[in-house]
């Protein structure tokens, strides 16, 4: 016999454990999720052992330590030692030419301008007619006076014989010892009458001559300033007329400033005598103008001032230059350059070769081992395109010429042998 099934029993009361969650559906959203954590877990797990390995496990390869331990690569530069050469060292200044006579000519006496005798910008010499202002007037004053001469000496003549008279008639006691000493008073008021007319003769003689006014030195004049019937004013007024200019040109000057240094390194070298003194005119200097090459125009250093500028620090000087050919005018502008030394073994390296460093002139070296030395040095003039080292650098020295820029103290260079090449002489 068939039992029926016994109805389902209620379930105990009481807390139950949870039963696990049924499996996700395929294709639900959720099971995507996991499966893509589950895959990103799983390369990253993968890169951290690969990068252990490699890094800790792996031995290193030769290449790869070489390039570990690899240093900078050390820059190029060229090098040389200092060119070493017997010279005279040179200083240059930048002046200015002058006339050794430059004349302002004035007339002087006065009157109107009577005539012109010669051309602007004319040489002439010392002694030659320039102007003329009229001389009537003077010639009437110069007759005027050796006719009032004649006549004070024919009274004066007259005097000197009643003074004879009256001595005689005085010792006689036939004339009073007053009339006497009138007569005598008289002659010489005559006397000095007849010299005041010699003077004022011999005045209006000079003046008659300054009518005619000629060149007082050699030169060239410049253009005229006034025209033929013009009045001219003359004498010693400050309101005199200017007529022309006259300036010499052979010899002629050359002015220049030094600096405080350049002068006490010339005091110097000439207590030492290696350069002769400028007092004693035997230093020999050269000159050149803005347009010429070399030093065509040999000189001599004749004056320096007796005291130094304070405001500027300098102190002029002087030179003065032969110019027989007339080429140079006063007021052009040259360049000068003045022994500084006598014949010694100098140090010259280009000028390119030398780092400003403030105030400082600084010289990289390289030592045996490449490593750059920075060296001061004291500059000195220009010889042959290069610059003369008074002081820091000994021939033996390795400097760098070319690629300074590139190098700094403290690091390594690796050298290349190169030459200091002086320019010609110029």
């Amino acid at each position: 016999m068939n039992e029926k099934a016994a109805p389902h029993a209620p379930a105990p009361a009481g807390p139950q454990r949870p039963g696990p969650d049924p499996a996700p559906a395929r294709g639900s959203r959720g099971g995507r999720i996991v499966v893509r954590f589950i895959a990103v877990a799983l390369v990253l797990a993968a890169a951290g052992a690969g990068y252990y390995y490699f890094h800790f496990k792996l031995p290193q390869t030769a290449p790869t330590a070489a390039l570990t331990a690899a240093a900078p690569m050390a820059l190029p530069v060229t090098v040389a030692h200092p060119l070493v050469e017997k010279i005279v060292e040179w200083d240059e200044y930048s002046g200015q030419f002058s006339a050794i006579e430059h004349v302002e000519l004035r007339s002087r006496v006065s009157g109107y301008l009577d005539s012109i005798h010669f051309q602007d910008g004319q040489m002439v010499k010392k002694g030659d007619l320039l102007f003329v202002v009229d001389p009537r007037p003077f010639q009437a004053d110069v007759r005027l006076a050796e006719a009032n001469l004649e006549r004070d000496k024919a009274q004066l003549q007259r005097a000197d014989l009643d003074l004879t008279r009256y001595s005689v008639l005085a010792k006689k006691d036939f004339a009073s010892q007053q009339q006497f000493e009138n007569a005598r008073a008289t002659a010489q008021g005559a006397a000095a009458t007849v010299k005041a007319d010699e003077a004022a003769l011999a005045q209006a003689k000079l003046n008659l001559a300054f009518t005619q006014i000629t060149a007082p030195v050699g030169g060239r004049i410049g253009r005229r300033q006034v025209s033929v019937g013009d009045l001219v004013i003359g004498g010693a007024v400050p309101s005199t007329t200017l007529l022309t200019t006259i300036v010499s040109l052979d010899p002629i000057y050359f002015d220049f400033y030094m600096s405080e240094t350049d002068f006490l390194a010339y005091q110097t070298a000439v207590r030492q005598g290696i350069i002769a003194s400028a007092q004693a005119n035997s230093l020999d200097v050269f000159a050149r103008l803005e347009n010429e090459k070399g030093w065509p125009h040999s000189g001599r250093l004749n004056f320096i001032d007796n005291q130094v500028d304070p405001g500027s620090g300098t102190i002029l000087a002087r030179a003065v230059f032969p110019n027989a050919d007339l080429l140079i005018t006063p007021g052009q502008f040259g360049r000068i350059r003045v022994p500084a030394s006598g014949l010694h073994d100098a140090i010259l390296i280009p000028d390119s070769a030398i780092v400003s460093d403030q105030s400082r002139k600084v010289v990289m070296t390289v030592k045996p081992d490449g490593t750059v030395v920075p060296k001061l040095i004291q500059p000195g003039s220009f010889y042959k395109g290069l610059r003369v080292v008074r002081a820091g650098l000994t021939p033996d020295d390795t400097i760098i010429i070319d690629g300074v820029m590139r190098a700094r103290p403290g690091v390594k260079v690796a050298p290349q042998p190169g030459r200091i090449q002086p320019e010609p002489q110029s």
